[in-house]
Formats: structure tokens, C-alpha cells, sequence
């Protein structure tokens, strides 16, 4: 894969300083603007405070970008052009019609891992929607996780999913599921879901740890830490169930499908709760993005000790 380097990247890669990679559907469909950018800022600053170097990843007019300059995580933000929402089917497509797009889950993996990459951080991932026994939709992430060899922070699956089929398919994936301080699995607005995890880590060492095992030790695929969101601005999972179920009927009158639907889910549950889930977005970003750079030092240190 032919990949372009932002700057900070380029040195980061010479100086072997470690590097999380971030995906960028958040800020190109996820998330409004200026809360995208912000947000997007304030997770690389958390991954430096950490002692890394955040690595965005994106298509830029046909580009494959590790590391984003300041302008191109501005058209990425803006919107002022069609971006495409990119997960790893869609790649080719982008890179043969020189288009832009911001990466999900499943593309950022593949890139990352094509980088080099071990540690991603992100908001929640995708997996098996509700309803999947009518229309079977399936995110790409759980394939892209038993593939690629990347640690992905998040703060579980996106709570708009069947959570309990989502775990059931990620163990069928041979994913391990880890809970980072908690035996539960999080469930992206709110701390619980009621699944339990069989296993757990307390710190980020612990974490490099089973990494290495994993990548390195076996020559497995990745792997999944879930971190609870902050318990300042999580919101209690019963409401969250309340405003699901209203504004996936009102996505399924407006009969919106595919792709559009958790950009769709994003906007309207941030709209019923007048703003709480958007700052519950935000705050988890930022957590995860910190825990993923004291991973992905934790992981560099372990490699240099050998």
C-alpha cells in the first residue's frame, strides 16, 4: 500500500517515537462542526500528553494519508465538498476516483496495520445492527479486527447496536474483548450494558502486554480494550434505550438505511437529550485517545526492552 506521511508522522517514524493511529469518519460524518475539529484536537493532544504521536488517517484526493496537516483535517471538517465515508470495501473506490473521505473503523485498521501501527483509539465500533435477522448488517469492523493486527481503544460498540450479538460475533471472530478496569462490557454513552467480559486489564502495561502476545508471540489478529466512558458525563443506560428506540423509528419512517443510518442515530439522540450524548461523545473520545497513548508507549517500551 502506498501511504503519504503528515509531517509530524515522517519524524515520529525516524525517531521511533510510537504512534496511535485515529480514524476520521468522526470528524468527516460523525460529529458537527466545529465539534469534529475540536474533537479531533483534542484527542491528539491527549495522545502527545501521553507521550506519542496521533496518526489521523484519511483519503485525500486519492491519497492514502498517515498523519493529516492542518488543512487537510479542515476540508474534512467543513464539508464543504462530497466526503465519502470510508471503511475498507471502499478504499480501491477512493484511490482509483481520487476522492476524500475519512475512515472507519475498518479501513483505519487496515491502514494502520499496513503502517506499522499497533494501537488505534476511537469512539466505539461498529458491529451487528438491531434488526439483523431482517436485513443482515454486519460492520466491516469485526472482519477488519480478526484480520489486521491492531489494538483498538474504544469505549465498546456503538450502543445503537444489538450489543449481546455484536460480543457474540466478535468471540465467533476470535476477537479478544477486554474491559480496561471494568468486568463489563461499556456500552459507548453509558458505563454498563449488563454483558459481562471474562477478561481484564487494570493499566496500560498490562495491556502491551497481551498485545505482544498477540502480535507478535501467536501472529494474531487484533484485538479490542474497552474503556468505560467518564463517569462525569456518561448518561444512564436506560434513558439512552429510551432515545434509541424513538430515533431509530423515526430513521426507519424517514427510511434512511446503510451507512447514513449512525451519522442519522448521532444527530438525533444528541438532539432528544439536548446535548448530553454529543458531550458524552466528546469526553469519551478524549479518554480513549489518552489510554491509547499510554498503550501504545507501554507497547513501544516492551519492544525496546527485548
Amino acid at each position: 500500500m502506498h501511504l503519504r506521511y503528515s509531517e509530524e508522522v515522517r519524524r515520529a517514524r525516524e525517531q521511533g517515537v510510537p504512534l496511535v493511529a485515529q480514524e476520521t469518519s468522526v470528524v468527516a460524518q460523525g460529529l458537527p462542526y466545529p465539534d469534529n475539529i475540536g474533537a479531533a484536537r483534542a484527542c491528539e493532544e491527549a495522545v502527545r500528553r501521553a507521550g506519542a504521536v496521533p496518526a489521523p488517517i484519511a483519503v485525500v484526493d486519492g491519497e492514502v494519508w498517515v498523519g493529516l496537516e492542518e488543512a487537510h483535517m479542515r476540508r474534512l471538517a467543513e464539508g464543504k465538498e462530497r466526503l465519502l465515508k470510508l471503511a475498507s470495501r471502499d478504499l480501491p473506490v477512493a484511490i482509483a476516483q481520487k476522492a476524500t473521505g475519512g475512515t472507519t473503523v475498518s479501513a483505519t485498521c487496515e491502514v494502520a496495520a499496513a503502517a506499522g501501527i499497533r494501537v488505534f483509539a476511537t469512539g466505539g465500533i461498529g458491529g451487528v445492527h438491531r434488526g439483523v435477522a431482517e436485513q443482515l448488517d454486519i460492520s466491516q469492523d469485526i472482519w477488519a479486527l480478526t484480520r489486521f493486527p491492531v489494538a483498538v481503544v474504544c469505549a465498546g460498540a456503538k450502543s445503537v447496536l444489538d450489543l449481546p450479538k455484536t460480543l457474540e460475533a466478535l468471540e465467533t471472530a476470535a476477537v479478544p474483548v477486554l474491559g480496561v478496569g471494568t468486568d463489563e462490557l461499556p456500552s459507548f454513552y453509558s458505563r454498563s450494558s449488563g454483558l459481562p467480559l471474562e477478561h481484564r486489564v487494570e493499566d496500560a502495561a498490562s495491556a502491551a502486554a497481551i498485545c505482544r502476545a498477540r502480535f507478535e508471540t501467536l501472529g494474531q489478529g487484533g484485538i479490542l480494550f474497552t474503556v468505560p466512558p467518564p463517569e462525569e458525563t456518561a448518561l444512564p443506560r436506560a434513558e439512552v434505550e429510551l432515545h434509541i428506540a424513538s430515533a431509530l423509528a423515526e430513521a426507519d419512517r424517514q427510511g434512511i438505511r446503510g451507512k447514513a443510518v449512525t451519522p442519522f442515530l448521532l444527530s438525533e439522540m444528541a438532539r432528544r437529550t439536548s446535548g448530553k450524548t454529543l458531550r458524552a461523545n466528546l469526553a469519551l473520545l478524549t479518554n480513549n485517545a489518552r489510554f491509547a497513548g499510554q498503550l501504545a508507549v507501554a507497547y513501544a517500551q516492551g519492544a525496546a526492552g527485548r
